[in-house]
C-alpha cells in the first residue's frame, strides 16, 4: 500500500508523463502535417518527428513499469517479461538519446560560426557524421542485449543465494549497467560537447554584434540570446535526465524504498515534459502549428457539441 507521499509524487510523475506525451504529440503532429502539406520530408523534421516518438514510446514504458513495480510487482517476476522489458528499454531510450544527440548536431552546424578546419569539415560530411552514429548506435545495441540477458540472470541468482554471494554479485552488477548504458553515455557526452561549443559560439557573436551596434541590441542579437537560454535549459534538463535514470538504477539494489524510486522517475521526467514545450515555444513554425492543431480540436469539439445538442 503506498503511503500519502508517495500517492502524491506518483501522481506528479503521472502528471509530468501526460504533459510530455502531449508536448511530444503536438511536434509529431506539426511536422507530419507540414510533410503531408509540402510532400517532403526534411532531415529536421525527421529528427523532430523521431524524437517526439521515442520520447512519447519511452515515458508509457517507464509510467507503466512504475505502476506495475509499485502497485504489482509479480507481474515482473518472470524471466522472460523482465528481459523484453529490459530490451524495450535498451533500444527505446537509447533512441531516444541518439535523436537528441543528431538533433544538437544539426542545429550546431546550421548554426554556430566556427573557423576551425574541424568544424568545417563537420559541415561539409555531415551525412558521414549522421552514418557513424546509425553505427555506433547498431554497436551498442549488439553489446547491450546480451548484457541485459545476463543482468536478469544474475539478478534471479542474487535473490536465492547467501548474502556473501549477493555483495559479490552487487559489484558485478553495476558493471554490467554501466556496460549496457555506455552507447547512451557516449551519446550523452557528445550532446553535452556539442550544445556547450553552440552556446560559446552564440554568445560570441551576440557580443559581436553588440559592439557594432554600440552597445544597443537589435532583433538578431535577441535571437541569438533567446537560442543561448534554450541551450542552456536543454543542457540543464539533459543532465536532470540521466541523473533520475541513475537514481533509478541505485533502486535495483534497494528494492524495497518506493518514495526514492519515485523521486528518480520525477526527475527523469522533466526533461522530455518541459524540452517538448521549450522546442514549441521557441520555434515559431512549432508555435504556430500548434496553436492551429489545438484550435482546430477546440472546434471539432464544439461542433460535436452542438450535434449532441
Amino acid at each position: 500500500m503506498l503511503s500519502a507521499v508517495e500517492g502524491i509524487l506518483l501522481s506528479i510523475a503521472a502528471s509530468e508523463a501526460v504533459l510530455g506525451i502531449l508536448g511530444d504529440g503536438l511536434i509529431a503532429l506539426v511536422n507530419c502535417t507540414d510533410c503531408a502539406r509540402n510532400k517532403r520530408l526534411s532531415r529536421i523534421g525527421f529528427i523532430l518527428i523521431s524524437l517526439a516518438i521515442s520520447r512519447i514510446c519511452l515515458m508509457w514504458l517507464l509510467i507503466s513499469e512504475a505502476y506495475i513495480k509499485i502497485v504489482s510487482p509479480k507481474l515482473l517476476s518472470p524471466t522472460n517479461i523482465i528481459v523484453h522489458i529490459s530490451f524495450l528499454w535498451i533500444i527505446i531510450s537509447q533512441l531516444s538519446v541518439w535523436f537528441a544527440t543528431s538533433l544538437s548536431i544539426f542545429y550546431f552546424v546550421k548554426i554556430a560560426n566556427f573557423s576551425h578546419y574541424i568544424f568545417l569539415w563537420l559541415k561539409r560530411k555531415i551525412n558521414r557524421v549522421f552514418l557513424f552514429l546509425l553505427g555506433c548506435l547498431l554497436v551498442s545495441w549488439l553489446f547491450s542485449f546480451p548484457v541485459a540477458v545476463k543482468i536478469v540472470k544474475d539478478n534471479k541468482v542474487q535473490y536465492i543465494n547467501t548474502s556473501w554471494q549477493i555483495g559479490k554479485r552487487k559489484s558485478e552488477l553495476i558493471l554490467h549497467y554501466a556496460f549496457t548504458n555506455v552507447g547512451v553515455f557516449l551519446f550523452f557526452v557528445v550532446t553535452l560537447i556539442v550544445c556547450f561549443l553552440l552556446v560559446i559560439s552564440l554568445w560570441r557573436h551576440s557580443k559581436r554584434m553588440q559592439l557594432r551596434e554600440s552597445g544597443f541590441r537589435d532583433l538578431n542579437t535577441e535571437v541569438h540570446v533567446k537560442a543561448i537560454k534554450v541551450l542552456i535549459s536543454f543542457i540543464i534538463l539533459f543532465i536532470l535526465h540521466f541523473t533520475g535514470i541513475a537514481i533509478n538504477v541505485i533502486c535495483v539494489f534497494i528494492p524495497e524504498n518506493n518514495l526514492l524510486f519515485i523521486f528518480g522517475l520525477i526527475i527523469i521526467f522533466i526533461y522530455p515534459c518541459c524540452h517538448s514545450f521549450i522546442l514549441i515555444l521557441a520555434n515559431n513554425r512549432l508555435k504556430q502549428g500548434s496553436v492551429r492543431i489545438l484550435q482546430q480540436l477546440k472546434c471539432s469539439e464544439k461542433g460535436k457539441d452542438l450535434r449532441v445538442t
